[in-house]
């Protein structure tokens, strides 16, 4: 007896894409969901790339080392096609790996610090690449042949890239990629070991089986045109259109999740480019001027600053600390609800000045500096700088805590 040959299953897309996020979070932690959100959806869009205009960079950056930004790329390269990782290549052997590849390769750039850092100069060409490749068609002439007999030649540059690296990148790749702060693990904040003979088989097959999916949406996919979230467009919306398309595609909750990481991811305003010196603020902060106080205005941690002989502070780029600077160097940090440390206003009994709280410092402080001394009270004291009347620092900001006015309205605050 013969009849019609059964339907073969369709793949459930955003199941997939739930498996994809799920071995990203074994082996990594995002600084927020919207990381693990735009990370799955960028890893599926690599297997899509040929149906798009356009292609998301991913940059993977802290402001110090051992945050995971190595390993987020080493999870992204189990998952996506033909991917060649490099921590430092020329400008035309980029280009040569994109036309030799059999299929748009899948580039991941690690130690991207060292191609555009402070040390490294402009390297040009390869912000070049970086950009052109951005969109398709994107291509450069270079001259090819040997010796003197030399021809131009058009070499593509459009292909998917991560990248990896400590700072920031050249305003010219940011506006074109999906970026996320990577931070260091908090003492809770737990993963599974990563072993590549064990786990990149894994990996492998789910590369497999997003390269399949990917074969069943390709034609809606190229033919999408997503809806994008209010307020999103220009840069940020050609970047975010090729995973939106991605999450449409594969429907259930990732559609919203999508949307919802589009505009955390967009509108985060986080930058910072002097990292070591980040981490020295944060540790005199902690150890030198806050001293167990819960608040202080500006004023009074410059002076505190300011006062520390061994410090740098009173000669950064040939001018000493102030509320600029301040806000500068910690605003690359986050308070535990991930957003940037900023001054706030603080109530004082002869006024409202801005200031800094323990609170929002308290996560950075746990994830960047290292343990706490041990001191004595006697030496506490001493090291705490003074303000009027002999008072000290962490003194005059803990009696801002206690004043009556405040402790009616406010809530008491714990460093």
């Amino acid at each position: 007896m013969t009849g019609t040959p059964p339907t073969k299953p369709s793949i459930n897309g955003a199941a997939l894409l739930d498996e994809v996020e799920a071995f990203h979070r074994r082996f990594n932690v995002f600084p927020t969901e919207a990381a693990y959100v735009a990370v799955a959806l960028w890893d599926a869009h690599a297997h899509l790339i040929d149906a798009f205009d356009g292609t998301a960079r991913l940059a993977f950056l802290s402001p110090e080392p051992g945050s995971g930004k190595s390993r987020a790329l080493e999870i992204v390269e189990t998952l996506t096609p033909n991917a060649s990782i490099t921590v430092n290549a020329s400008a035309n052997a980029l280009f040569r790996l994109v036309e030799a590849t059999e299929g748009m390769p899948t580039l991941l750039f690690d130690e991207i610090d060292t191609v555009f850092g402070p040390k490294a100069g402009g390297n040009e060409e390869v912000r070049g690449f970086l950009n052109s490749g951005y969109r398709r068609g994107g291509n450069s002439l270079r001259c090819v042949g040997d010796g003197s007999n030399q021809n131009a030649g058009w070499f593509s540059s459009f292909c998917a890239v991560a990248m990896a690296g400590l700072g920031s990148l050249p305003d010219t790749i940011l506006t074109r990629s999906v970026i996320i702060r990577m931070r260091k693990r908090a003492p809770n904040e737990k993963v599974e070991p990563y072993r590549r003979r064990t786990h990149e088989r894994q990996g492998h097959a789910l590369r497999d089986r997003l390269a399949k999916w990917a074969d069943t949406v390709r034609e809606a996919v190229a033919e999408a045109w997503p809806e994008m979230p209010e307020g999103v467009s220009d840069r940020p919306a050609d970047v975010w259109e090729p995973l939106l398309a991605v999450a449409d595609a594969a429907g259930g909750h990732w559609p919203e999740r999508a949307r919802v990481a589009c505009l955390e991811l967009v509108h985060a305003a986080q930058e910072g480019d002097e990292a070591s010196l980040g981490v020295r603020l944060l540790t005199d902060l902690r150890d030198k001027v806050f001293c167990g106080a819960d608040r202080m205005p500006t004023a009074a941690i410059i002076e505190g600053l300011l006062r520390m002989d061994d410090g740098p502070w009173g000669d950064l780029d040939e001018k000493p600390v102030n509320a600029r600077i301040l806000a500068r160097l910690l605003g690359q940090y986050v308070t535990p609800n991930n957003k940037p440390i900023k001054p706030r206003g603080i109530r004082t009994p002869s006024g409202f000045p801005k200031g800094y709280y323990a609170e929002d410092l308290a996560d950075a402080w746990k994830r960047y500096c290292p343990p706490p001394p041990e001191k004595s009270a006697t030496s506490a004291t001493s090291a705490t700088p003074q303000v009027n009347g002999g008072e000290s620092v962490a003194d005059n900001a803990t009696s801002i805590r206690h004043t009556p006015a405040e402790t009616a309205t406010q809530p008491t605050l714990t460093g």
